[in-house]
């Protein structure tokens, strides 16, 4: 598989991008979506809780997603899909046959920054 890289950014570009460590609290398919899933995570008091949609219900079924963290993008410009708002966007990779989540290798803080 071939990825084109996108165009360089300075570090002070990069400083902008709060990541974040979240805890799935629900996840629920969006009606009349085929892969669109409503997230609720938990960021802890700093950033409480944010709804997430994402595109990956082709590849995860939602009760299975309960309890685990996830990597979000929380400073990003709120955005409607579907009649809903989207509070910030998940980290995944290009799997080949799917979104795969990126997560921590071991359980931290709801609301960790990434570093």
């Amino acid at each position: 598989m071939y990825f084109m890289m996108k165009e360089i950014i300075s570090f002070s570009e990069f400083q902008k991008l709060d990541l974040r460590v979240g805890k799935i609290l629900t996840a629920e398919r969006v009606e009349g979506s085929e892969k669109l899933l409503r997230l609720e995570v938990d960021f802890g008091e700093e950033v409480g809780i944010r709804q997430i949609l994402a595109g990956i219900g082709k590849a995860y079924v939602p009760d299975e997603l309960i309890g685990r963290e996830i990597v979000v993008v929380v400073n990003l410009e709120p955005r409607m899909m579907m009649g809903l708002q989207s509070q910030g966007m998940l980290l995944a990779v290009d799997g080949g046959e799917g979104p795969v989540l990126l997560c921590p290798q071991r359980e931290v803080f709801s609301g960790s920054p990434v570093r």
